[in-house]
């Protein structure tokens, strides 16, 4: 019977069973509907990016029944607040470019969906959604009717397992026995030995290793023959094409060497292919596992969080160190890192980090808060539900309302070296086998089998991935955090640094602090402690800690103007503490020093002067940094200190005061419009725009909990005297990639010129093709390192 092939799915149908509609042929009521469904809603153009991407959707009826149960839901989701939810499902059928355009137009299949991003590698996509316009349950069956029934095991969520994939595994270990087997029964072909038995016995054997490498032939290589199909059939040439025609090849040869006895053909070379291949990619996944674990779970980030102990007393604490039950105080524009209950009477909370709606939302005590909001005003205490989530907080960091408009050289070259790579390796390797098959057949067959093997070039692509894994957790380890590998790239290109000073080259645990005016009665003295209770500048922080402890009081209209100041009322007084200008003081506007005003009730009581304690190193940094970058200082304070300033830095640095968080801004913005390459360090704080705005934006942090996504690394306080240092370690990774890239390029040429020679057998190639990764591997590994110790 004629058959034809599924417009949705793909699979083969017979004439007498095709549904037709609108001109094209399913092979179901199912495909169809779907074809329907994308077509009512114009997104047939899902069609237009692979050719029969969809698969068959199947019956789910009361699958997801329990779905309604709110208590269920509750664990599913990863936010949910208002009118907003947010889940991640786990969908195994995503495999193509056409599955992630139609999952992240979802929200034009179903309303009151806001957003979906699709984690490729993962098979997952996150779906932000409205709880009162549609249902977790509805949205799960939509996806189901369209062939893209996610996977949900309750006992994942409940007991935080995670279903292993191990069919790599079991594919390595298939491969192994053929192989092992195989080898054992080849040994009388090896030695030639003539005795009755085995000539007798010969075909026997030779039939019996051929049914053993079948296993490894279409199951453990099928990975294999799934990707090269699928890239033919996009019209792009990925490196598993080359890899699947030499197996292909081989087989076929060996198969047709036993049926009409012209040898034992390749059975041995073909499964030891095979095994040492899935060797290799076990390596290369065990090796990302381990940078993704080093990357994710090891004080990823170096933000603390005021813990409340027994007493009462405040201590700073890593993130990674909360429990459950533990009473937390959050600031104003702190990160909140955990779940948890709100304790104090009421607060607001900006969840646009995960949301992306800037919106504040009023929480009371007793209301539960999620991870991911942005504490807006007074102070407030919370109890925590469950543990810090470092991956949460690294998806929070990574997420692409924040992300920037980077370059992605060292992916392009690989794309580009890649592209270009296999057409040029099919060449040489026919052109080959045209050579030699008019001399000799069966090293013609081993020629053109071994060039395809020993040429792969996949550790050339992976030697961008792992420099930069390596260098990231280099650097982590040294207390600097970056948001990702290509933060490492934009650091070697950066020539011209700006500097924040308050809280940046100047450090809030260390300042020399005088007051100035009216004498403040213990009482007063308690309220502006209470007020600055609830901010994080390093000016508050640091005036919060020399005032003496009092009794704590509740703020209410906390507000924190970025740049000029703090007011509130406590135990009904107005409390405003900030710059001369905030307090309307006119005749202090013009002093020379770095100061911090009071005024409670209207009245004005006097000043509070700093004499700023400069960091550790500052002035060796400075002088070393100065001979490779332009350096510029800029300050929101009036210049005071200029000449202090002037005696400790190089000779010829700008410095820039009374700058408002709007001209820093505007500063970064016009170097950028004059070529320059400019990296911005700063506390995060009243330096968010200029981070955002510089090519990279570092923050300093001081040991609190505040999340700045506008920045591209964190680097702890303490560690500010290596900066020089890590803008060296980022260049010489770059190195690293144009070596091990030459290196790869070499051992390809090499390899080439005895596979063409006819001087390297298959099963060789196969065995060197996993050592050549292990070698560019170990290369980046050890040259990084080396550069991290020699640089310091």
């Amino acid at each position: 019977m004629d058959t034809q092939n599924c417009f949705h799915c793909g699979l083969d149908i017979i004439k007498v069973e095709e549904i037709v509609f609108d001109e094209r042929v399913f092979c179901c009521n199912g495909c169809k509907t779907v074809y329907e469904i994308f077509s009512l809603n114009n997104l047939a153009c899902y069609y237009d990016f692979e050719k029969s991407p969809g698969a068959t959707p199947q019956k789910t009826n009361g699958k997801y029944n329990f779905l309604d149960n709110e208590s269920i839901i509750s664990k599913l989701l990863e936010f949910q607040e208002d009118t907003t939810a947010i889940i991640s499902l786990s969908i195994p059928h995503i495999h193509c470019s056409s599955c992630i355009w139609i999952l992240e137009n979802i929200h034009r299949l179903q309303k009151g969906i806001s957003a979906s991003q699709v984690n490729f590698p993962d098979k997952k996509v996150r779906i932000t959604y409205n709880p009162e316009v549609v249902s977790l349950q509805t949205i799960v069956y939509r996806l189901s009717s369209i062939g893209y029934e996610p996977y949900i095991s309750l006992e994942n969520y409940e007991t935080g397992t995670n279903n292993v994939d191990r069919s790599l595994t079991y594919k390595l270990g298939v491969a192994f026995f053929c192989f092992g087997n195989i080898m054992l029964l080849s040994f009388p072909e090896y030695f030639e030995v003539n005795e009755y038995w085995l000539d007798t016995y010969k075909p026997f054997f030779r039939w019996l290793i051929f049914v053993i490498s079948l296993p490894a032939f279409f199951y453990s290589a099928n990975g294999y023959y799934v990707s090269a199909y699928k890239s033919i059939r996009s019209g792009m040439l990925n490196i598993d094409i080359p890899i699947a025609l030499g197996i292909i090849v081989m087989f076929v040869r060996s198969t047709i060497d036993i049926a009409f006895d012209y040898g034992s053909g390749f059975f041995d070379s073909l499964t030891g292919l095979i095994f040492f291949m899935l060797l290799g990619k076990m390596f290369q996944i065990k090796t990302y596992s381990f940078l993704s674990f080093e990357r994710d779970f090891k004080s990823y980030f170096p933000i603390a969080v005021t813990r409340i102990n027994a007493d009462a007393s405040e201590e700073s604490v890593p993130v990674y160190d909360i429990q459950k039950g533990d009473r937390l105080l959050i600031r104003n524009q702190e990160l909140i890192p955990v779940d948890g209950i709100l304790i104090s009477e009421s607060a607001t909370i900006d969840y646009s980090f995960v949301t992306g709606e800037a919106i504040p939302i009023t929480k009371n005590s007793g209301d539960k808060i999620f991870a991911g909001g942005k504490q807006v005003g007074k102070v407030i205490d919370m109890e925590v539900l469950h543990s810090v989530s470092q991956s949460y907080l690294t998806q929070l960091w990574s997420n692409d309302v924040f992300q920037k408009d980077v370059e992605q050289q060292h992916k392009n070259i690989t794309d580009t070296i890649s592209h270009f790579f296999t057409p040029i390796l099919l060449l040489i390797a026919f052109a080959s086998f045209g050579y030699w098959i008019f001399i000799d057949t069966i090293t013609a067959f081993n020629v053109f089998t071994s060039v395809l093997i020993v040429a792969c070039p996949c550790a050339l692509a992976l030697t961008a991935p792992f420099t930069m894994g390596n260098v990231l957790r280099i650097l982590g380890k040294q207390k600097f955090y970056l948001k990702n590998a290509l933060v490492i790239e934009q650091l070697s290109k950066v020539d011209t640094i700006v500097f924040d000073k308050t809280g940046t080259i100047t450090t809030n645990k260390k300042s020399s602090i005088s007051y100035e005016g009216t004498p403040l009665s213990g009482e007063n003295s308690i309220l502006v402690k209470n007020l600055l209770r609830a901010s994080n500048h390093p000016l508050s922080r640091m005036l919060y800690d020399f005032l003496p402890d009092g009794k704590r009081m509740k703020t209410a209209n906390f507000e924190e103007i970025s740049g000029k100041g703090i007011q509130g009322a406590i135990d009904g007084k107005h409390i405003k503490v900030g710059s001369a200008f905030f307090l309307e003081k006119s005749e202090e506007r013009a002093t020379m020093q770095t100061s911090v005003h009071i005024k409670i009730e209207g009245v004005y009581y006097g000043k509070y002067v700093f004499n700023n304690q400069y960091r550790e190193g500052l002035e060796s940094l400075f002088k070393s940094l100065k001979a490779d970058y332009k350096i510029k200082v800029l300050s929101g304070d009036n210049e005071g200190e200029k000449t202090t300033l002037e005696n400790v830095l190089p000779k010829g640095t700008e410095l820039v005061f009374n700058q408002k968080p709007e001209q820093k801004l505007e500063f970064i913005r016009k170097l950028q419009e004059e070529g320059k390459n400019v990296m911005m360090v700063g506390d995060g704080l009243n330096d968010a725009g200029a981070l955002a705005q510089s090519n990279i934006g570092i923050s300093i942090s001081e040991n609190v909990n505040v999340f700045s996504p506008a920045c591209d690394a964190i680097l702890e306080a303490n560690e500010f005297q290596k900066l020089h240092y890590f803008l060296k370690l980022s260049k010489k990774a770059m190195t690293t990639i144009k070596m091990s890239f030459a290196l790869s390029l070499l051992y390809n040429v090499v390899g080439l010129s005895f596979a063409i020679t006819g001087n390297l057998r298959p099963l060789v190639a196969a065995i060197i093709m996993p050592l050549s990764t292990i070698t560019i591997v170990s290369f980046v590994t050890v040259m990084s390192n080396y550069y991290a110790k020699r640089l310091k």
